[in-house]
């Protein structure tokens, strides 16, 4: 990891340097946006503004980290760290000590400060939008909204926001749009209209905005949904490129087809193949994609992890390479080395399923009447590159490999 030579104009986050920004910056994670999305947008003539900016900015990748979950990378993007920094491995852990398992969507469990908060201390102005509410008080930790310098709410909540939690009250008033509906492209189009409109108003120095790949779960590259939700994205970036910004774009993971010929999920059953092959209640499988919103994917993806007592870890491990579909099954310490995970808030035992599979507990534990459409899901190392796109040409040394958490970084010290 490169560090910018640090002035005395610079913010220092988490031991990175950045640099003021001169203009608005704009950041933006485009959850689920699989390489290939926006490509085939263009290709259909409905993204004339991303065409352009592609062309005459910056068209990179970037690695996402691992698990490629919403939760880890959108933390590690608004910290510029990997989870074994900051602490967020997935949406779940199990915490040993209670015997029981923790969602970590709570602020607490952030371990260190966020680009955006150590912005606002430094005297710029602030602003976060995010479509789901899971996120908002995770990434909105450390923000002072007494100052008037700092704005923060999710598009899934926005009817609640008030004064003092996010800065802002009367959203609906503000961006001018009904409250979306959850499982909808709708709430992603709310975080951006209201970004717009936050743009012309409050002009924040630095804004984020997060998405829902609601679409991405159900529709490939190139299909009319996924055009149309790119279409109505490419006004939404070209306002925001009018405007004035610096606007960046990157994806918290990717997204892949996760079923068979007949349109059925893919699913290995972890927990039943490791009571069958191990004993009933000798492990404990987690799977950290499981979260509140749970019916476009069925809490299945390509990432699991397994709690075992430490005897046990060899037998977990050669059961597990034994299973057709799974490609990674190493133990905690081999994880947290390799992934850059922390080894608290992982089990013994990391594993990870293919391009087409996704790993779950057992088929009864499994909602998938929500499923209406073949499964797409994410998780794995098949999921990890996604785009790192610029409306402005970014200077990046040839041999650097781009993670999409370096984002602040090519937004504030890369772009030329």
């Amino acid at each position: 990891m490169t560090m910018p030579i640090t002035s005395d104009a610079d913010v220092v986050v988490n031991g990175r340097s950045y640099r003021r920004p001169e203009k608005p910056v704009v950041v933006i994670c485009l959850d689920g946006s699989e390489p290939g999305y926006i490509e085939r947008a263009i290709e259909a003539g409905v993204a004339p503004n991303l065409d352009r900016l592609m062309k005459t900015g910056t068209n990179t990748t970037a690695l996402s980290v691992i698990p490629s979950f919403t939760n880890p990378n959108n933390l590690s993007i608004i910290t510029g760290h990997p989870p074994a920094v900051h602490g967020i491995s997935g949406n779940f852990f199990y915490d040993r000590e209670a015997g029981v398992e923790v969602m970590m969507n709570d602020a607490k469990f952030l371990r260190v400060p966020t680009i955006l908060a150590e912005f606002q201390k430094a005297g710029m102005k602030v602003a976060m939008v995010t479509a789901k509410d899971k996120l908002r008080t995770l990434l909105g930790k450390g923000l002072d909204f007494k100052s008037g310098t700092a704005i923060a709410f999710s598009s899934e909540k926005a009817d609640k926001a008030n004064k003092a939690e996010n800065g802002i009250e009367n959203v609906l008033d503000f961006v001018g749009r009904p409250l979306p509906e959850v499982y909808s492209a709708d709430l992603s189009e709310f975080a951006f209209a209201a970004g717009v409109k936050l743009m012309a108003t409050f002009r924040p120095d630095i804004m984020y905005l997060s998405t829902t790949d609601y679409v991405q779960h159900k529709a490939a590259p190139g299909t009319k949904a996924a055009n149309d939700f790119y279409q109505m994205f490419d006004g939404y970036v070209g306002a925001l490129d009018a405007a004035g910004c610096t606007v960046v774009i990157t994806a918290d993971h990717g997204m892949n087809d996760k079923h068979r010929s007949d349109g059925q999920p893919d699913v290995i059953y972890l927990q039943e193949l490791l009571d069958d092959a191990l004993g009933a209640g000798t492990t404990r499988v987690i799977l950290p994609i499981t979260d509140p919103y749970v019916a476009h994917h069925g809490a299945l993806g390509s990432f699991a992890t397994v709690y075992v007592e430490a005897d046990k870890v060899s037998a977990v491990i050669d059961a597990a390479k034994a299973i057709e579909g799974v490609t990674v099954a190493i133990t905690a310490a081999k994880a947290c080395e390799r992934f850059e995970l922390p080894a608290d808030r992982i089990g013994d035992v990391v594993i990870l399923s293919d391009r087409h599979k996704v790993l779950g507990t057992a088929a009864a534990k499994h909602d998938l009447s929500g499923l209406t459409e073949p499964l797409r899901s994410h998780g794995g190392l098949t999921e990890q590159t996604v785009p790192m796109i610029a409306n402005r040409a970014i200077k990046v040394s040839p041999d650097r490999v781009l993670r999409n958490f370096d984002i602040f970084d090519v937004a504030l010290n890369l772009v030329r």
